[in-house]
């Protein structure tokens, strides 16, 4: 183990603090912003085939986003592992947990690859697809090509984990872009073969030579080819990903006896990472519940509601990485047993986070029905563009406090403290936020409008609850401290 003549890892238990949280959080928020590039390109090509492809990926996606948020975090596991054996100095401990921690994902992807495959046609009925139509058999289709590639797309997640832990950010991100290209140069062939005038316009080609092309007669393999490609991408980064920690160039140099699992590491690995998965799952299963409680407000209001999430999402990316920029330095610093720099660290992502979000928010209340107005067009658009307003100018109004929640959250699970985030999450996710949506839409006879005051008041209770016993101090012994005390009592006896 050696940090290697190419490592791209930031020093995080030195010097200042803001610059290197910067430098770690950017790359995140960039990486997250290509993901939403892969499912743009995704959804643009599957539109040229019609409303019953579109509607086919997103009955397909209820599912398998379900399936990635279980199964990633297992993925911060690594982070927290990496991080804080890297902060206590033990190089050595590291490629044996960066080992077995990919041995565990890689092979619990596999089981849900193979039960996926198997139980997708009675997972897509119980989301709402009608068995025997035709969007019925497209997500079957998609879905069961998506689970056979799922190791492939937990193969980079896990490497993403592992090298945001040893603190560095950068080379996932090179990855990604790799991938996102690949996906967007293989999407339209793939998808529509060489059929499609679009596509031929996009490649510069003449009258004639699209004819070459289409006389090959290769008219793609339709929705199925999304998921194709995007499992070739991912295929291609993993390996890549997995060659780099093989040659030892990013930092972390891993060998094959690392991946033999061992009984304390795997339960340290599950310890962290199973309530991180049910943290994660968490946020997906409450905008479920509430979208089907806004149902009771009419369609209209469901498609507001959708626009609304789908801003949401964009807005506060810049607070999910400084949050797991966060978790990074959090488990460095707790690992080099200094827990005030671990603390200060979070106070300045909290105040970053709450200063960007409250001008977002503000630009946002002011152009509200504009931003709306974007994503909609048709007969009800007016209808939708009022009621999306509305969510945007009350929820909105709380976008920073939702932003230092998840701040507060990657403090928790950078310390090894994933329980106690779960808690936090479904209290603020699902316990906060359901009854009181619930109570305002039907009790209050509010309809939409008391489903975002009900969202506004636990974006706003739930980061004073976590932030309260945040500021107690009893998350601030790490893993690797448990450890030293744990290693020193049996010394002891």
């Amino acid at each position: 183990m050696s940090g290697g003549p190419r490592s791209r890892a930031v020093n995080l238990t030195d010097g200042p603090l803001l610059k290197p949280l910067f430098v770690l959080s950017v790359p995140i928020v960039l990486t997250n912003l290509l993901q939403v590039a892969y499912n743009l390109a995704d959804t643009f090509w599957v539109g040229r085939l019609g409303g019953a492809a579109v509607s086919a990926i997103s009955f397909s996606w209820a599912i398998v986003f379900l399936i990635i948020t279980l199964a990633a975090g297992f993925t911060v596991a690594g982070t927290v592992l990496v991080a804080q054996n890297k902060g206590a100095g033990n190089l050595d401990r590291i490629s044996a947990v960066a080992g077995q921690t990919i041995a565990f994902v890689i092979g619990l992807s596999i089981v849900f690859s193979i039960v996926g495959y198997l139980f997708a046609p009675w997972l897509l009925a119980a989301v709402g697809a009608t068995p025997g139509t035709t969007v019925y058999e497209l997500s079957v289709t998609y879905t069961r090509t998506m689970f056979l590639g799922i190791p492939f797309v937990f193969g980079f997640f896990i490497f993403q984990s592992l090298l945001q832990g040893w603190g560095d950010t950068k080379t996932p991100l090179y990855l990604m872009f790799l991938g996102v290209v690949l996906n967007v140069v293989l999407d339209p062939f793939l998808i529509l073969g060489f059929q499609d005038n679009l596509l031929f316009e996009l490649m510069g080609l003449s009258a004639l030579e699209a004819t070459l092309y289409a006389a090959t007669g290769f008219d793609g393999f339709g929705v199925q080819g999304a998921a194709i490609a995007t499992i070739a991408s991912r295929g291609v980064g993993a390996g890549i990903a997995f060659g780099l920690l093989l040659s030892g160039r990013v930092g972390i140099h891993l060998a094959l006896g690392d991946f033999i699992p061992t009984r304390k590491t795997i339960e340290q690995i599950f310890r962290i990472g199973a309530p991180a998965s049910i943290e994660m799952s968490t946020q997906s299963l409450g905008i479920t519940i509430l979208t089907a409680l806004v149902a009771l407000a009419g369609a209209e209001a469901v498609a507001a509601y959708g626009i609304g999430t789908r801003v949401t999402s964009l807005v506060v990316l810049p607070a999910l990485g400084l949050a797991r920029g966060t978790e990074t330095v959090v488990g460095q610093n707790l690992g080099a047993k200094q827990p005030d720099r671990a603390r200060r660290a979070v106070f300045a992502s909290v105040a970053i986070t709450a200063l960007v979000l409250t001008t977002l928010s503000a630009a946002i209340y002011l152009n509200a029905a504009s931003i709306i107005g974007v994503f909609i067009t048709g007969s009800d658009a007016d209808v939708v563009i009022e009621i999306g307003a509305e969510y945007l100018r009350i929820v909105g109004a709380t976008y920073a406090f939702l932003g230092m929640f998840h701040v507060i959250q990657g403090a928790y699970r950078g310390s090894g403290s994933t329980r106690l985030a779960m808690i936090f999450g479904v209290i603020g996710l699902i316990v906060l936020r359901i009854p009181p949506a619930y109570g305002l839409l039907a009790w209050a006879d509010l309809g939409a409008t008391g489903v975002w005051y009900g969202i506004a008041l636990a974006n706003v209770v739930m980061v004073i609850l976590s932030g309260a016993y945040f500021l107690r101090g009893t998350w601030t012994e790490g893993i690797v401290t448990r450890e030293r005390r744990a290693v020193a009592s049996r010394g002891e006896d």
